[in-house]
């Protein structure tokens, strides 16, 4: 496989302005994985805290939910709908306040003794919605509690026991996922409160819709800002020495990062809001580049970098297939760039076995730029150049077919991994009997991962029994059914299992707190994983 490899020390991957430069590889680290390893000091800190104050937190914050539940039930009694009146009464100011006091003492007991808070909160009228991000733990509750600002949630999180009549008191906004029409009146309803001149509480939203590891900004879901109102940039920070706070995909699982948290002394979290961002008459008109400017002003306050990297790229990432993807994979790198084309997914699978016989046909030859862009049937243009440069491997100008159809097959059909290798062994198998050598299963196997350094001698010799030099994809099917998990003996034996294996969440919603309201629809592409996580 050829696909380029990067300095992991790199930024990730922007499109930003004209101005920025072109990368043309991912970022160094993937932003839905994280990665949990602690010392032996570490471990004997956690073995000993889950003895002695483990317990007790953890009877607190269980204690402190159970006293917030009934001032939340009586606060959150009557139609959700009816605007608050104003001013409030002083008995719903004082729950609130009680409420707000019984949140914190919750967060002091599980190890969040102080909560930095950087810059002014607007006051409604001067902005309506607050913009939170990076989004990467359900820790991220505490703006929420600190302030009692709603949020989009899901609408079945209304039946959840006692968290569910917390979230009611918040008045929250819910998105309904059996009607179809929840989103635009998701929309229409944030646009409403947006202006009522501050009558309805602030609502907070994460725009990138999804939990990462706060290494990048991944792209912002334009449904926050489709009502054209200005927003208030609020950004996380968790600067504490063991990152037992992230909760993404892939890494550990939700109980463990709660287990974890609060066996560390002290858990830091700062909270910073900026400037309210007031949208232009063009960034009122285009939603997706108003979300995108805002989402600059974050990251430049965060000092990372931002990605074009969406929710699908993080199912790329996450797929259960016999080839797990790793942390540096380009894969998700040529999604983006293949997303830039304007290439509708429906349209890559339909043409991925005319390419698998183009590429056949030319049986490894190489193909120019205009030739790669007539092939596509795209013009030439900056985001197929970044595309073709990924395959470039010399820089002279040409690349081989072959190797972009198993990306894209593997993009398309993530989770099938043996009807990839099948693809792969018809274009690079001979003539008489389909059969490959070491050197051309090295590179089907690297282009299938991802990665540019890739040793598969072992895995060769495995499948060669008869020591013949050469296999065919009978031979691997029957070896993949015999050792399904061959990948991570032979491919990448060093990572551990617990370190790398998916843990799947018990939320079902995309993004473990608030539910994405975007215009557009994903449930078609996203519903093999929704049933997982499900």
């Amino acid at each position: 496989m050829r696909l380029r490899g990067r300095d992991p020390r790199a930024a990730p991957a922007s499109s930003a302005g004209a101005g920025d430069a072109r990368r043309l590889a991912p970022p160094g680290r993937n932003p839905f994985v994280h990665e949990l390893r602690l010392s032996a000091l570490q471990k004997a800190q956690v073995a000993v805290m889950t003895l002695t104050l483990f317990p007790i937190r953890l009877l607190v914050a269980a204690v402190m939910m159970l006293l917030a539940w009934p001032l939340a039930l009586v606060a959150s009694l009557g139609s959700a709908d009816r605007e608050p009146e104003q001013p409030l009464a002083l008995w719903r100011r004082v729950v609130d306040v009680l409420l707000k006091a019984t949140m914190r003492t919750m967060w002091f007991a599980g190890g969040f003794h102080r909560v930095a808070v950087k810059g002014r909160q607007a006051l409604p009228t001067e902005a309506a919605l607050l913009t939170l991000a990076p989004h990467s733990s359900y820790f991220d509750a505490i703006p929420v509690t600190m302030t009692m600002s709603s949020i989009v949630m899901k609408a079945e999180s209304r039946d959840i026991p006692i968290w569910g009549t917390l979230i009611k008191y918040i008045r929250p906004v819910f998105v309904s996922r059996m009607d179809q029409d929840s989103r635009r009146k998701t929309v229409e309803v944030i646009r409403r409160r947006a202006q009522s001149s501050g009558k309805w509480p602030q609502i907070m939203i994460f725009p990138e819709g999804t939990c990462t590891n706060r290494t990048c900004l991944i792209t912002f879901k334009p449904g926050a800002f489709i009502p054209g109102v200005p927003v208030q940039p609020v950004v996380l920070r968790y600067p504490n020495k063991l990152d037992t706070i992230t909760w993404t995909w892939q890494g550990p699982g939700a109980l463990k990062i709660l287990w974890l948290t609060l066996c560390q002394f002290h858990n830091q979290v700062e909270i910073e809001f900026l400037p309210v961002y007031t949208p232009s008459e063009e960034e009122k008109k285009d939603p997706t580049l108003y979300a995108s400017n805002v989402r600059h002003v974050m990251a430049e306050a965060l000092g990372v970098s931002v990605t074009d990297y969406t929710f699908e790229d993080c199912q790329l990432a996450l797929a259960e297939g016999q080839l797990r993807l790793p942390a540096d994979t380009c894969l998700l790198e040529f999604a983006r760039l293949v997303r830039g084309l304007g290439l509708k997914p429906e349209k890559l699978e339909r043409d991925l076995d005319r390419h698998a016989e183009s590429a056949r046909m030319k049986r490894g030859g190489s193909l120019t730029l205009p030739k790669f862009a007539a092939q596509l049937e795209v013009p030439e243009s900056e985001a197929l150049e970044d595309l073709f440069a990924l395959f470039d491997e010399r820089g002279g100008g040409e690349m081989d077919m072959r190797e972009y159809v198993v990306a894209l097959s593997v993009v398309c059909r993530p989770s099938q991994t043996l009807d990839t290798i099948q693809l792969a062994f018809k274009m690079y198998g001979s003539q008489e009997d389909g059969s490959i050598d070491e050197h051309a299963l090295s590179s089907i196997l690297k282009t299938a991962l991802g990665v540019a350094e890739l040793t598969v001698t072992d895995l060769f010799r495995a499948i060669d029994r008869e020591e013949k030099g050469r296999i065919t994809f009978a031979d691997f099917e029957r070896f993949a059914e015999a050792y399904p998990d061959f990948a991570e003996e032979y491919l990448y034996p060093k990572q551990t299992c617990s370190q790398s294996c998916v843990q799947t969440p018990p939320a079902p919603t995309p993004n473990g707190f608030c539910a994405d309201f975007s215009p557009e629809d994903s449930a078609a592409g996203a519903e093999a994983f929704r049933k997982k996580l499900d």
